[in-house]
């Protein structure tokens, strides 16, 4: 087969979540063990970090994958889902994975992927750690998918953990309060493997403090280390103080990614990379430099990625209420007269929930992606009616795009978000 025939190979051969949900979920780690002992453990033959959480988890594996390729490593950085590029999954020192080497695993595999019949995921896992382990990379970031207990990623020992924010999303999933869902993210907690929690919360912290705990695992609140002094958000950057608690020394760090929910993403990084230095890497000297050009290095899109500027157009993946917070937060933050939201969300959202923080003021272009998992368009129009939102249904993402460019002025915004999936499909990048 050639690329082409291989990538459709794996979108119709097997269960993609993106395009099913929760039925493409395989709630075990069986699959991938065995594709592992089939491939001779390549995940056991590179260090690792392994990043879970609800909000955050994209943002912080690219930092933390800027700074090690900024401080000379080769760098694997595993995650998803993609937005157009399925190598996009699969990257060392921000380069995609090549074409032949996707076609060459899935030649090498297939006779046992027909007879394992692995998801999607597990399949595209497997070939990630084949991929570092054949390239011999330094480290590699490994994002979980969904949840962490039984998240194909969940086979690997890492040098330490990370989990970001904890918050609603894949309830169907991982379980309907906070705590619930913490446990599934504290599944990727190894024995005596230090773990980071960027993000100190009430409900969840007895959760990670008792698994830690169980499996006497070093735990650190990045939180309760690290203050931020200082803070001016800018359109597309963000400009920090950091203060170390004990020290009392202070840093000053400029982000490309903008947002104050980047200061507890950048919290969990610095904690998680002081772990890094205590075992010998030496990373310091690299930080601040990385995290102005994170984007650069790493190829990082869909958070807050501006297309144009006449009118301001910005690409989001936010998708839940704790994403979909953080980019109104950050919508304030840039001049305009009227504001323009491109959204559409899939089926297993709370999609009323999400759509109640949304503007009452503003003109709505609800859309849908090509996905089976996406809520229809007419029924996401009912919904925003339900919540006070006004607008008009578009069948396609390029045509509420286009509608959203012909009724904004050069003074206006428009903003593009509610899914990764309504990114991916929109017609222009910078």
């Amino acid at each position: 087969m050639n690329y082409e025939q291989t990538i459709q190979y794996l979108y119709e051969q097997l269960p993609m979540f993106s395009k099913m949900g929760a039925s493409a979920l395989k709630h075990d780690l069986v699959n991938i063990r065995e594709l592992c002992t089939l491939l001779g453990h390549p995940e056991s033959k590179f260090p690792s970090i392994h990043i879970a959480g609800t909000n955050g988890k994209g943002s912080t594996s690219h930092m933390l994958a800027a700074v090690l390729q900024q401080a000379g490593f080769k760098t694997g950085l595993y995650t998803s889902p993609h937005l157009r590029d399925f190598r996009e999954r699969i990257r060392i020192n921000g380069a995609f994975i090549p074409e032949r080497a996707v076609i060459d695993f899935v030649h090498r595999m297939r006779s046992s992927i027909d007879t394992i019949q692995p998801s999607f995921f597990e399949a595209t896992v497997a070939m990630a750690f084949q991929y570092f382990a054949d390239e011999k990379v330094d480290i590699a970031i490994i994002e979980t998918g969904l949840g962490g207990r039984l998240d194909s990623t969940n086979v690997i020992t890492p040098l330490v953990s990370l989990i970001t924010n904890i918050s609603y999303d894949h309830m169907n999933v991982l379980g309907a309060t906070l705590p619930q869902i913490a446990f599934e993210k504290a599944g990727i907690i190894k024995p005596d493997v230090p773990v980071v929690i960027s993000e100190s919360q009430a409900e969840t912290a007895p959760v990670f403090l008792d698994a830690a705990d169980q499996r006497l695992s070093p735990i650190r609140f990045a939180d309760q280390e690290y203050v931020i002094t200082g803070s001016h958000p800018g359109a597309e950057s963000l400009d920090v103080t950091v203060r170390h608690i004990r020290s009392g020394a202070e840093y000053a760090y400029t982000l490309d990614l903008p947002g104050h929910y980047q200061e507890k993403n950048l919290l969990g990084v610095l904690c998680t990379l002081d772990v890094l230095e205590k075992k010998g890497w030496p990373l310091a000297a690299a930080i601040a430099p990385a995290l102005r050009r994170v984007k650069q290095l790493t190829g990082l899109h869909g958070r807050w990625e501006v297309i144009r500027r006449t009118p301001y157009t910005v690409l989001d993946v936010g998708h839940n209420e704790g994403g979909i917070r953080a980019i109104l937060e950050q919508v304030a933050l840039v001049p305009h007269q009227r504001l323009h939201i491109v959204t559409g969300f899939v089926k297993d959202k709370d999609v009323p929930a999400a759509l109640a923080l949304f503007p009452k003021d503003a003109r709505y272009y609800f859309t849908r992606a090509q996905i089976p998992r996406a809520l229809p368009e007419d029924e996401l129009l009912a919904f925003g009616r339900a919540a006070g939102l006004h607008g008009e249904a578009w069948p396609t993402v390029p045509e509420a795009y286009e509608a959203a460019k012909a009724a904004a002025t050069p003074e206006d915004m428009i903003l593009v978000c509610g899914s990764v999936f309504i990114v991916g499909e929109m017609p222009e990048r910078p």
